[in-house]
Formats: C-alpha cells, structure tokens, sequence
C-alpha cells in the first residue's frame, strides 16, 4: 500500500510504475514543471513539484537507476541543492487532503475541515485544520533541518487534540457511515476505540468466508488455461489506432495474467465512460478465440449491441473470427441461424442482449464472457451469469460499479482493474442544472449547430416524446430533427440511429435508450427533460454519451424548482454537478452508495458496524480478513 513515493540515490526504480503512481496521487503531466503538483519527463530526466516544496526537484535516472536527486529552480533550470533522499506525498491544495486513507475508498473523498475522520489508532475525531511543527534534528534531509511539516490536527471528545504529521496521513481517512445521524466521537486513550475495533474485526472474519463462497466453488473447478500471446495477438494490438494509456496496459495484463492461469477468472473493469474498457475486451476477446474458445458479449440495450457489433467486427477485419449478434435488430429467421451457428461453434464471438440468456442459446466450448455494465440487467439475468461464471472466465465492465460491486471490489472480494487516466486531450463534460428554459435551451442547440456538432435531447416518456420533439423543432426549425425510443420496430430505430451515426441527423430527440456505451463523436450537447427522475449513475452514463473527443462538450440538467424536487433528487443532482471532471465515475458511485445507504444492501448488522468505524476501516479490515482467509486457502491447496 503506497503512502509516498520514496526516493534514494543509488535505488533501482521502474519509470513507468512512477509515473502510474505521480498521476494516482492527484499530479498531473506537464511539458516543463512550474507549479506545485506537476511532473515532467524528458529521456532520463524527471522533475517533480511535490507538494508543499518551495522549489521542484530533479532526477536524474540512467539504465533504472537514481544518480542523482537535485532541487532546481523552475525558470532558469539551475540546479540548487542536492539530497539523499527525499519523500513525494499525493498533492493537495490547501483546503483538502487527497490520498493515494491503492486503500480502499481514499481515491473517492476528500477530507474537508471540520468533517469527521478515522485513525486507525485512536478512532472517531473531527478534522480541524493543519498545522506545521518544526523538524526533529534527526531528519533523513539533514540540509533542510528548520524548515516546518504539515500535521493534520483531530480533536476528540473532551476537545484533546491530536497532531498527525503528513508521513502518518495513510492512517486516517474520512468518516463514511451512510448515516444520517452524526458521528459519536472517541476519547483519546480510552480502551472503547480498542474493544469497538477488536468486536468489528472477529465478526467480519465470518462474512469474509461467506463472500469467499463462491471465489471457493470456482477455485476448485479446474479452469482453462490460455497459451501465452500469439504473433497474431501482437498483430492484432497493434491495429488499435490510439496510444494505450499505462492503465490500459496494466488492466489488459492483468486480465491476461488471469486467463493464462488455472483460476477461472471474475475480473471487474472499472474505468469511466470513454476510457478504453472496450478495447481491453477486445484483447481478451482476441486471446480466447486464438485458443479455439467461443466469446459471449452481454450488453445491456439493442443500440449499444449494434455498436459493439460494428467496432469488433471492424477492428477483426483480416482476421479469421466469425462475430454474430443476437438482437430484436435481428429477424426471427435470423436469430434462428445465429443461435445454430453458435451451437456447432461456427461463430467465434456473439455479442447480444439477454437474448443471450435464453435457453435456446448454447455453446460448442465458451472460454470467456464478457458483460457490459452488469448493473443494468435483471434479477433472472443475474441468475444465469451466475450460472456463466462457473463455466467460463468472466470480465464485466463498468463505469458506474453499483454499490455492492464497488463495495465487493474495494474489500477485495472481488479482483478490479482500474482504468482511471483519461485519454490523450479529453475534456471534461461541462455540466449546469437549470430550470426549464426556453431561450437557454435553444441558445444551447444553436451553439451545438454552429460549430456542425449533434445533439441529444433525452426525454423519457413514450406517450408525449412527439409532443416535445415538436417543441423542440419550433426552438430550431432549419435542424435535421428525428425521434428515437425503444418502443419503435426494430428496422424503423436501426435507421434512425445508423443516420444520426452517419450525421444526416442533427438533433437527437430520445429515450434512455442510448443511455450506455453508445459513441457518436460529433454529438457534444446533452439535454436531459426532469433529471430529477434519474439515478445517479444514470446521470453520469447519459453525460457519457458526449464528450468523447478534443472538442468542449456540455450536459444541461433540466429540473423543476426546488420546492417539487425530493431530497434525494437533489442530492444527486447536486453530486451530478460537483463531480463533472474526468474519471468522476468512481466518485458518482461511491455518492450514489452513500445516498442509497448500505443497510439494505449490506444487511443491518453490517450497517451498525460501519457506523461504529466508518466504511473505510471496515473496508480496510474486511480486505486483510479476506486477503488472510486467501493465502490460507492457497497454502492448503499448495500443499494437498
């Protein structure tokens, strides 16, 4: 688990894992470094502005090695001083506090003055500001001795205070109960923290076993192991038009360490909408039919199987894999002879709806499935992925994790690969809640128009979507306007969404059937009629749909006044807004957790555990239980 990021002349050191882990900790990449946060690199050369230097240092790395460590100043680029050895914490700005709390939930809040925290030591305090202390003479950084270190003042209950210097940070974390009653503080030094921490840590040895049940039953199985990549594995990810960004590569290595070993594999793909979990697929894809095994490809809607039809089918081009895809896009006759060719192994990867699911489906020898945002599928469809999951390796992507997968991921019950670095120039989704407003509305479109752009203007209801589109063409009469839902037959809709593909449509007026995966490029506005009926993570999956290029895209929010809202619709649309920069699928998930509240999906005793410590903790301990119940496990097997 990373605190910091340690430095030492003479130490070995891998460029990439650095850079992986300067962008986890909250900086950013930069041509030349000026400002606290940044990092730049140039052949062997890294410099860095961590937080809180007054200047940025420099590092000089030849053949994986640290020759030297130098601070320097940013304009003229003279070296200034030398060090030994120097300590790089994740940036922060001085009204927050970010954490790499690679632990469990750190990545997803900030703690705030005056919020409620943690200490794995000392229990529930309140966070009240930072303070700067003098160094001990003993320091590491003899040429830097008088200079000051931040400390994170905690006061608990009886107003003692305690001081947390910045090396000791990974030790607290903010609190998160998904209750509405505020935090009971701890006194320091008393044994109640000790007791409460001890009585957590016995009961949830029990429920790791119990989440480890079924991971148990698929170890047992004796899973298909895939040969090493193929030279037409290497040709066929090279094919692939953009620059991998590093989580790309990490995620794709690891689902490829998984398929290669005897596990069966249950890899979660966690990246936000745009950020390259298709083509991580793709690779698996690609790896499982080279070893003979057919690939099943679940998604959610008919448009969004339409388009992972046309990018495999296009990026396997020269290849010799047979795609298929089983949709009500596809006539009964048509279905028909998929599902035979399926059955006798002639398609290689079929890619559908739950038409998947139906019991007429069957394969010749499946070695993956693939399932794309699982949380949109039903009880009975989650019931025969179950059944999936024990005879195949199993990667399912998302965007928006829902709570009990995210919480299954952050204790480790389940493995997750993050793919959290936006793509090369991608901009954030500019995102404003507004009232219904007929000139703003259509100042919007006119914008989107001007600069030759699409737009999406998502009304959910079937009965009167006519009557708005109406509405809609009145505001801009010289636009290519048409109407979209799910309702419609299928060969009407294909035509429809292949036009709007194609740009002989301007304006987009449509249900939430478009709402996952689907990738139009030149369509850069999103309006959303009453979001105050959606979900959180519907929200943040209809904003995907713009934005998937260089170019500034804009999601428009359209709500009632306060007064008709419902607290929880404002608390989302409120976390909708705040959390509109890249990668903000995580933190929209974890909102979304701790809107819903964990007692109904965790079950009540857990509830009152994570109040008594907060979820963080019970993460934390969750995990080491899990993670101890696994290497027991192992032993046991490696030795019968």
């Amino acid at each position: 688990m990373f605190k910091s990021l340690e430095f030492l002349i003479g130490q070995k050191v891998n460029i990439e894992e650095i850079l992986q882990t300067l962008v986890a900790f909250g900086y950013s990449r930069a041509t030349k470094v000026y400002k606290e946060g940044e990092f730049a690199l140039r052949g062997g050369v890294l410099d860095i502005y961590p937080a809180h230097f007054e200047i940025p240092l420099r590092l000089d790395i030849n053949d994986d090695t640290i020759l030297s460590i130098h601070g320097f100043d940013p304009v003229s680029a003279k070296n200034i001083d030398e060090h030994r050895i120097v300590l790089v914490v994740p940036y922060k700005t001085s009204s927050q506090v970010v954490f790499s709390s690679e632990v469990p939930i750190n990545s997803f809040v900030d703690i705030q003055q005056g919020d409620y925290v943690v200490h794995n030591h000392h229990g529930i305090g309140r966070f009240v500001g930072i303070r700067e202390f003098d160094k001990r003479p003993n320091s590491l950084e003899s040429k830097t001795l008088g200079q000051s270190v931040e400390h994170l003042v905690i006061e608990y209950k009886g107003g003692d205070k305690l001081f947390v210097p910045k090396h000791d940070i990974h030790l607290v974390q903010k609190y998160v109960s998904f209750s509405k009653r505020p935090a009971r503080l701890h006194k320091l030094g008393s044994k109640e923290w000790l007791a409460t921490r001890r009585a957590v840590e016995k009961k949830l040895r029990l429920l790791a076993a119990e989440l480890l049940r079924t991971q148990a039953l698929r170890a047992q199985l004796a899973g298909f192991s895939f040969s090493p990549d193929s030279e037409w594995q290497k040709e066929f990810e090279a094919k692939f038009p953009y620059k991998e960004t590093p989580d790309q590569l990490r995620a794709t290595l690891e689902t490829k360490g998984d398929m290669e070993s005897q596990r069966p594999m249950d890899r979660l793909i966690c990246g936000d909408v745009g950020y390259g979990k298709t083509e991580v697929a793709m690779r698996a894809a690609f790896k499982a039919v080279m070893d003979n095994k057919q690939v099943a490809i679940l998604v959610p809607t008919t448009i969004l199987a339409e388009q992972h039809y046309y990018n495999f089918s296009k990026r396997l081009d020269g290849f010799p894999v047979k795609v298929g895809m089983l949709s009500r896009f596809r006539t009964k006759l048509e279905q028909k002879r998929i599902v035979q060719e399926t059955r006798e192994g002639k398609v290689d990867i079929i890619i559908g709806t739950h038409r998947l699911l139906s019991g007429d489906v069957a394969f010749k020898d499946l070695g993956l499935v693939i399932i794309d945002e699982e949380q949109r599928f039903g009880v009975k469809s989650k019931e025969k992925l179950k059944h999936f999951r024990l005879l195949a390796d199993v990667m399912t992507l998302t965007a928006t994790p829902i709570p009990r997968t995210l919480y299954m991921a952050l204790s480790g019950a389940r493995d997750m690969s993050v793919i959290s670095t936006p793509p090369t120039n991608r901009l954030a989704v500019k995102t404003q809640i507004i009232d219904f407003d007929e000139k703003l509305i259509q100042e919007a479109l006119e914008h989107e128009l001007a600069r030759d752009g699409q737009v999406f203007f998502l009304h959910n209801r079937v009965e009167n979507i006519d009557k708005v589109a109406e509405s809609v063409r009145k505001l801009v009469p010289h636009a290519r306007l048409a109407v979209a839902h799910g309702q419609m037959s299928a060969r009407p809709l294909e035509e429809i969404m292949l036009k709007f593909l194609k740009h002989e449509v301007d304006i987009l007026v449509c249900t939430t059937i478009i709402e996952s995966g689907i990738d139009v490029p030149c369509a850069n506005t999103l309006i959303v009629n009453r979001a105050d009926r959606f979900g959180l993570a519907d929200l943040h999956q209809l904003r995907g749909r713009v934005g998937r290029l260089d170019i500034q895209a804009f999601a428009y929010f359209i709500v009632p006044k306060r007064e008709l809202q419902s607290e929880i619709s404002r608390q989302r649309l409120k976390a909708i807004e705040k959390h509109s920069d890249l990668g903000a699928g995580f933190h929209i998930a974890f909102e979304d957790l701790q809107i819903r509240g964990a007692g109904n999906l965790l079950g009540a005793q857990q509830h009152g555990f994570i109040t008594s410590i907060g979820f963080d903790l019970y993460c934390r301990l969750l995990k080491e239980s899990i993670e101890h119940l696994k290497k027991e496990v192992k032993i046991k097997h490696d030795t019968t």
